[in-house]
Order: C-alpha cells, then structure tokens, then sequence
C-alpha cells in the first residue's frame, strides 16, 4: 500500500515529507492540526498517520512510526476529533446505577434499542443498486480488511476478567486460530469474488471523510490507554446492533447476485454478533466498571461514538445515491 492522495494544505505538507524519509529528527516538522483546510484534509491525514502503526506503507520507512514530528501532529489530529466527539456527547451523564454490571448493560442496550440512524443495511436489503452496494463494500473494505485489529490494541491495558473475556471475543474474530476463517479473511474473499480489490488499504482514496474519521476514532480508542473504556464500549455497541444489519446485508447480496463468499461474511456475522453480544456488554464492559467504576463514562461515550458515527457515514452515502433509508 502507498501513501493515499492528499486532500488538502495539511496532507500536500505531510505526505511528501513521510515519503521524503523526515532525515532531520531535531528540526523535522509536519505542521498542526489546525493547519488541515478541510474535513477530508484532516481525516486522510489522521487516517495515514494510525495506518503507521498497522501495516504502514511501501513507501514510507517503517523507523518513521516513532518519529516524534509524526506523533506530535498526530496527537493534535486526534485531540482535536475526541474533543468533537466529546461535545457532541456531552449530555451523556453515567447514572449512579451505571456503575453497576447489571446498570450499565441495562444502559448500553437501552442505547442501541433507541438509536434511530439511517440503515445502509435496510437500504441494501430492499432497493439498493448493485453499483451503490459495491461502493459500500469498497467504503467498509478500509475497516473490514483489518477487522478486529484496533480492538486488539486493548487487550494489554486490561486486567485478567476483563482481557480474557474480550480474548474470548477476539479468538472468533480470528478464527479460532485458523487463518482462512479470519473474519478479515472471509471479507477480503468475498470482496475478491465479486470482483472487487481485496488489497489492503486499495479503497482509501475513494473513502469519505465520514467513513475515515469512523475508522480514525476507532484506532484512537484502542491505541490509547486511557481510552479503554470508550474501546470496549464502542465494541459493546458494534455487537449488540449488528446482527440484525448482518442478516438484512445478506439478503440484500442475495437479492443483487453477489456471490456466496461476500454473503456468507454476513451469514457469518450473524450468528458471531448475536453470541458475542451478552459477552461484550456484560463479560467485558460490566466487569470492567465493577473493577472500575470511574470507567462507566467512557463506556457509555463508546457506545454513543460507535452509533453516531454509523450514523454520519449513512447519512452521507445516502445523500449521495440520493435515497432515504
């Protein structure tokens, strides 16, 4: 994978520089985050600068992962879209009985039952385009291809309850140690069979700005330590709400004669989401505030990020193809 296109005064600045090799740590620098003049400009900037930490670019040096330049802005870049984040969820108060296993779940699941947002999954089962499903699953492919992977970053930051629950979660989501039943696996086949790039990262440039700064906050939850809880919260949500948009994804393949591998991804889902769903909000978000509390905030502002971003990338694909859905 190559570093994406720019899209912006920020990204024109940085990518070349990434490329360029940054010789001179002393005096190296990338410039601010304020420095982006669009929305996409910051998202493909963020976006690239997390990639580093996964599988990197052919032509970027992987020694420049560490570089203090590349943190410093990314640090801007993430600062700034917490706190967009934040705001935009700032009456999400925990209740005192959120502290609680039994609260919280209680919570959590109360979230997804009242989250109203757009389905892409409604609208591929019912009338969407085979063109429109195909630029969704192009769009998903920049998440899909390295599912289960920023969630992974957690797993150190947890004590033993909570991190052999989520390990529980995380061995489905690899397959249970065979490598062609990796969830990321099944996705990139299915993507190969209906005709589509199955290259890591060969969608980016065409991703919005909605479905990177999806991807982006994902990676900030699960590559800070602090952010643990808002991790396992976003993942509590993912499960408790997918199950359901799995099954009307497959059908909709079915509907549009996309080939089995893409739908069996979906079939797939189905049954994981609903069995991890009791796991990932009681087993992992309500043991980890019962050991601490302090955290049931962050849980719940995880859930509440993972439902409204869903939501803005619905929005915006939507609007795009001119539907509602």
């Amino acid at each position: 994978m190559l570093i994406p296109q720019a899209r912006g005064t920020l990204s024109e600045r940085v990518f070349p520089q990434l490329t360029g090799g940054l010789e001179d740590t002393a005096s190296a620098g990338l410039g601010r985050g304020g420095d982006a003049d669009s929305r996409d400009d910051a998202a493909v900037t963020l976006w690239a600068l997390q990639e580093l930490h996964y599988r990197g670019f052919d032509d970027v040096d992987d020694a420049l992962e560490w570089h203090p330049a590349v943190h410093a802005l990314r640090w801007e870049l993430e600062a700034d879209l917490e706190a967009r984040l934040r705001e935009r969820h700032a009456d999400l108060v925990p209740r005192p009985e959120d502290h609680t296993a039994e609260g919280l779940a209680e919570r959590l699941f109360a979230m997804v039952e009242a989250d109203d947002g757009p389905s892409l999954a409604r609208h591929v089962e019912t009338t969407a385009t085979r063109d429109e499903v195909e630029e969704l699953l192009r769009h998903r492919s920049v998440y899909h291809l390295k599912e289960a992977d920023p969630t992974t970053w957690v797993v150190p930051r947890l004590e033993a309850t909570v991190k052999a629950a989520l390990m529980e979660v995380q061995l489905d989501e690899y397959g249970g140690g065979d490598p062609a039943r990796l969830h990321h696996h099944l996705f990139a086949r299915g993507l190969a069979a209906s005709g589509l790039s199955a290259d890591y990262g060969a969608t980016v440039d065409e991703a919005s700005a909605a479905v990177l700064e999806q991807n982006a906050a994902l990676s900030m939850l699960g590559l800070h330590r602090r952010l643990r809880g808002a991790a396992l919260g976003h993942l509590a949500a993912v499960e408790a709400s997918s199950s359901g948009p799995s099954r009307r994804m497959a059908r909709g393949l079915q509907r549009l004669g996309f080939a089995p591998e893409m739908v069996e991804y979906y079939t797939e889902h189905v049954e994981a989401d609903a069995a991890h769903e009791q796991l990932a909000v009681r087993a992992i978000c309500g043991a980890l505030v019962e050991r601490e509390p302090h955290l049931a905030g962050d849980v719940l502002l995880g859930a509440a990020i993972c439902l409204d971003l869903e939501a803005r990338t619905a929005t915006d694909l939507l609007a795009r193809w001119d539907r509602a859905a």
